[in-house]
């Protein structure tokens, strides 16, 4: 892979969040020209993002200025940013070099990386899989789109022996030669549709990952997924399939019972399914991903054995909040599409009182209808998005609206009883009304503590 030359470069960082912030600095410190562009007004940008100034970067706050991005050497575009905003568009007609983040840090990293993309399930897999590498004693860096960019790993001067990165479809729009040693798809489904024309266009960004990909790489792909070897078809690397429905050649399966490999004429049993610390049909795929990659990468079955039963999950995706009265209180605020919400009420056989709804991202709601008709006895609705999701499931449920998510808390807590699940999965977008799914789940929470008890 080439590293970039930067020095005295015209870079211009469009977006100041996290990643924007560490592109800027790395982009600095490799001796580019940088001026960092954000529409938010300069009062909103966070501590960290006014800091660049200090370096000499110029912050160009309130609105993107045209000629800041048609006079650049090289555009570095964050995740949050869509690449079609007019000056992007100008820019792009002029010739200028547009890139994403990790493809800026990719140019610079010297060790192995596994990168794990798809709709549902990144944060977790990436999580465990850097878990398993750390019990397995190597020094791993551990982010992406989950927690730290990848620029900031490069800024640390710490030195890992490997990269496990959470990708998303919005960074790999902007890719060139990012190559991972490992890539992970887990699934696709509707999302984001708010920015892509269709579900085509959505998919299409994911399967980048593997673009680069060459022999002696490794592609993980979810067997059961409708894509999978129409995919098969255009890779370059070497692909393994994990399944939790059917026996796998050369790759991950369930079998009674039992997570089992089968790689390399090698086929062995890597940890009994009910003692995985991870639960729900989806969690069993993460684990079989994580596992996938952590075997290429030369980790011995007992050691992600002890990782995947150690291994308890994250904030805010099927989190056990409190059990009241015999109710369960469960946090899947991460549950921000149909495909999500889906896997989740797959996990569970007892009677259900869903909480859904917040900012629609161009979803077709009408595949939960079957799953809201077998296992919930209440539906409660919220945000934007609820008179939609009431039309596409109608009738399916015993249906209400709430005007505030402690007003769903409270209907559910007067209606649930012993042995029922208040399960929140919104299928939606948080930000109608939180500042993100994160601050959506702790709200939750802090509601659900409140309660008191019936009896």
């Amino acid at each position: 892979m080439n590293t970039l030359d930067l020095r005295d470069k015209k870079a211009l960082v469009v977006g100041l969040g996290k990643s924007g912030i560490a592109a800027s600095q790395l982009l600095h410190r490799h001796g580019a020209i940088v001026t960092a562009t954000d529409s938010n007004p300069v009062e909103t940008l966070s501590d960290d993002a006014k800091d660049l100034q200090s370096l000499g970067i110029k912050i160009e706050a309130g609105g993107h200025q045209p000629a800041s991005f048609t006079s650049s050497d090289l555009i570095v575009l964050s995740p949050g940013v869509p690449k079609e905003i007019k000056p992007m568009t100008m820019a792009k007609e002029r010739g200028v070099r547009i890139i994403s983040e990790i493809e800026l840090a990719c140019r610079f990293i010297d060790a192995p990386v596994i990168a794990i993309t798809g709709s549902n399930g990144k944060s977790t897999t990436t999580t465990l899989i850097g878990e398993i590498l750390k019990a397995k004693g190597d020094k791993v860096f551990v982010g992406g789109n989950i927690g730290t960019p990848l620029c900031d790993y490069l800024l640390s001067d710490d030195t890992a022996e490997c990269v496990v990165a959470e990708i998303s479809s919005f960074q790999l729009e902007t890719i060139e030669e990012f190559r991972p040693k490992i890539s992970i798809l887990l699934n696709i489904s509707p999302d984001h549709l708010d920015r892509y024309h269709n579900v085509s266009d959505y998919a299409e960004a994911k399967f980048r990952i593997f673009e680069n990909q060459r022999k002696g790489d490794f592609a993980i792909i979810n067997g059961d997924e409708p894509w999978s070897h129409e995919l098969l078809n255009r890779l370059k690397c070497t692909a393994v399939m994990f399944s939790r429905k059917k026996k796998i050649i050369n790759g991950i399966y369930a079998e009674n019972g039992w997570i089992v490999s089968d790689m390399d004429g090698h086929k062995c049993r890597v940890c009994e399914i009910s003692q995985i610390g991870i639960k729900g049909v989806h969690n069993l795929e993460n684990a079989m991903a994580a596992a996938a990659a952590a075997l290429l990468y030369g980790c011995d079955p007992s050691v992600i054995e002890s990782a995947l039963k150690k291994f308890t999950g994250l904030e805010h995706r099927l989190e056990s909040v409190r059990n009241l009265d015999g109710v369960r209180y469960i946090n899947d605020s991460k549950g921000t599409n149909v495909g999500a919400v889906l896997k989740s009420l797959e996990s569970f056989n007892e009677p259900l009182l869903l909480i859904a709804g917040g900012r629609d991202k161009g979803s077709d709601f009408s595949p939960l209808r079957p799953l809201i008709k077998e296992k919930l006895k209440k539906l409660i609705l919220i945000g934007e998005a609820r008179d939609k999701i009431a039309e596409a499931v109608g009738g399916m449920t015993n249906t209400s609206f709430a005007s505030t998510l402690e007003e769903a808390v409270s209907i559910a807590h007067r209606e649930a009883v012993k042995g029922d699940i208040v399960l929140l999965s919104p299928a939606c977008a948080s930000f109608d009304m939180f500042k993100n799914f994160e601050d959506r789940g702790r709200k939750f929470k802090e509601i659900v503590w409140k309660l008191t008890s019936s009896g």
